[in-house]
């Protein structure tokens, strides 16, 4: 695949570096993500020189390999590659590779050793040991007080190496430039392979996809026990408390400790309340927003692919878990006489949805419908582990939610929500949202199905698939998040809730679109439903993931 790195970064499984190209400047940075999109990323901008003067570059990028060359003169290149997770080479050939660093006021540089220089990182508690093993290498890093003014360092005719590192530097042999190539090669090709089937059609996409979910994984360190998925090595790099579990559902069959692993994250990570954190990464676990229970919806369909899943300590380990998350949602997030509540959009996961455009907290049909099926999901776990009494519990309580949401959020227009304290109506029903209840279609009487599916083809459906708002709605916004965009999440809710509960057409005409969009769009974040245009973070691994599962459902 030709690798674009204004779209894709540059980068390898279980590392932390990555190589981009800025979208508005185009300039080039060796970037890092430890400590997640809030911390600073960028580490060095590079440039080739000749002479000292800079010179125009174009770059050809492998899944493996990226190399910078000369407009004028294309035998003259500098080459990157990630042979070890914590290991970026470079390799200059007739040109001189300059690296200014973007520091702050207490970075600083000094010469460990001859050939050998260690930069210090106080933003991201990182350190780089930057070595020469053959060619040439100058610094200039002049000292003023604190730290270094600027950092410059100049490579060239040779082989260097950028290791990272937490606390101290432990020397090592290096392996060759080109013996780095290589596995770096066989281990991308066994995950190709293991991973995906050719296609004529879609050839493209699965290329792409391959690439960003195993490009995407981070190796453990601090707070990460365990490999971990990020959404995305380009501005979203953290792990959610959702889309992990679509990241988990693709790698089940072929990688299921993988798999099982970007679950274990949030269970480990889970608060004495019962709530899984927001988001994660190797430094940093956010509570501020919750996401609804998707946790069993996701194990649910990991154990029709992989006995692994059924082991019963594991099995128990979820479900012990996923009690907790229902326990808080019942003692924290529920007034009495009423249903569960989110208090931001950033909750439900679709952040700026017309559903929330009226105030918090919100009662929305969405969220009741994740527990109610999280619930029967628990009754059939619980009869798995011989749970009897927990089991007739658990189908009591989505009994109850399952009344109250028909009582509270259910007329004869559908779906709605309501907002504040007095649970006021709301008028605003243009969110797709507002249709997840498809979720619970076993449950739900034909006539309302029915309702609900022709609600999603009449007003909902477009060149592309569901539109998260109405395209006739005042409130639709190009490039509008929630307000409008596909997202690959919750096509794959809709899909599969629609081919599981006896609509299987309108479920493969949207298969067949989404699949159709990538070919668009790529692995973007989300999509312009009428262009197929890919929006906002064009290299995200939940898109890859559903793209993947689907096609491999083909």
């Amino acid at each position: 695949m030709k690798l674009n790195i204004k779209e894709i970064p540059f980068s390898r499984f279980g590392s932390y570096f990555c190589v981009s190209k800025e979208l508005d400047t185009n300039e080039v940075y060796i970037r890092d993500v430890h400590g997640g999109d809030d911390a600073p990323s960028k580490l060095f901008k590079l440039d080739l020189l000749q002479d000292g003067v800079e010179q125009e570059f174009d770059i050809a990028a492998t899944e493996t390999c990226l190399r910078f060359f000369l407009v004028k003169d294309t035998e003259k290149y500098a080459e990157i590659n990630i042979p070890e997770e914590d290991e970026l080479h470079i390799e200059s050939n007739g040109v001189e590779v300059r690296l200014q660093a973007s520091k702050v006021k207490y970075d600083t540089l000094h010469e460990y050793k001859d050939g050998m220089y260690e930069y210090h990182i106080y933003p991201k508690e990182l350190k780089l040991m930057i070595s020469k093993l053959s060619g040439e290498m100058s610094v200039d890093a002049p000292w003023n007080v604190i730290g270094n003014d600027y950092i410059d360092i100049r490579m060239s005719n040779g082989h260097f190496v950028i290791e990272s590192y937490r606390t101290v530097f432990k020397p090592k042999e290096y392996a060759s430039f080109q013996a780095g190539k290589e596995k770096v090669e066989h281990l991308y090709q066994e995950w190709v392979e293991n991973n995906t089937e050719k296609n004529e059609v879609y050839q493209a996409s699965i290329d792409r996809a391959a690439y960003i979910t195993w490009s995407s994984i981070v190796h453990p360190d601090g707070l990460l026990k365990n490999y971990a998925m990020y959404m995305s090595k380009l501005w979203m790099y953290n792990i959610w408390s959702w889309d992990n579990c679509f990241n988990a559902l693709h790698i089940g069959a072929k990688y299921p400790e993988l798999s099982y692993s970007q679950l274990k994250i949030f269970m480990d990570a889970q608060d004495e309340s019962g709530v899984y954190p927001d988001f994660v990464n190797d430094k940093f676990v956010s509570y501020n927003c919750i996401k609804p229970p998707v946790f069993a919806y996701a194990y649910e369909k990991l154990m029709e692919v992989n006995d692994y899943f059924k082991e019963e300590s594991r099995l128990r380990e979820v479900y012990e878990s996923t009690k907790k998350v229902m326990l808080y949602f019942d003692l924290y997030r529920t007034y009495e006489g009423r249903l569960p509540h989110y208090k931001h959009g950033n909750d439900s996961g679709w952040d700026n949805s017309s559903l929330f455009h009226s105030g918090m907290p919100v009662e929305a049909p969405d969220l009741t419908s994740f527990l109610i099926r999280t619930y029967d999901i628990l009754t059939k776990f619980a009869g798995l582990l011989g749970e009897e009494e927990e089991a007739k519990q658990f189908t009591g309580k989505a009994d109850t939610l399952f009344s109250l949401l028909m009582e509270r959020l259910h007329d004869e227009d559908g779906f709605f929500g309501r907002v504040g304290k007095d649970a006021k109506k709301i008028d605003t029903r243009s969110s797709l949202i507002l249709r997840l209840p498809v979720l619970i279609g076993y449950r739900l009487e034909k006539q309302i199905m029915d309702q609900l599916v022709d609600d999603l083809v009449e007003n909902f459906e477009t060149k592309y698939g569901f539109a998260t708002e109405m395209p006739s709605s005042p409130l639709y916004k190009e490039n509008g998040y929630w307000l409008g965009p596909i997202w690959a999440p919750v096509t794959y809710l809709f899909i599969d809730s629609l081919k599981s509960f006896g609509y299987g057409e309108v479920g493969e005409r949207i298969k067949e679109k989404y699949l159709n969009l990538t070919l668009v769009g790529g692995m973007a974040e989300n999509f312009d439903p009428h262009s197929g245009k890919g929006l906002v973070d064009t290299s995200f691994t939940w898109t890859s993931s559903v793209f993947l599962s689907l096609i491999e459902s083909k």
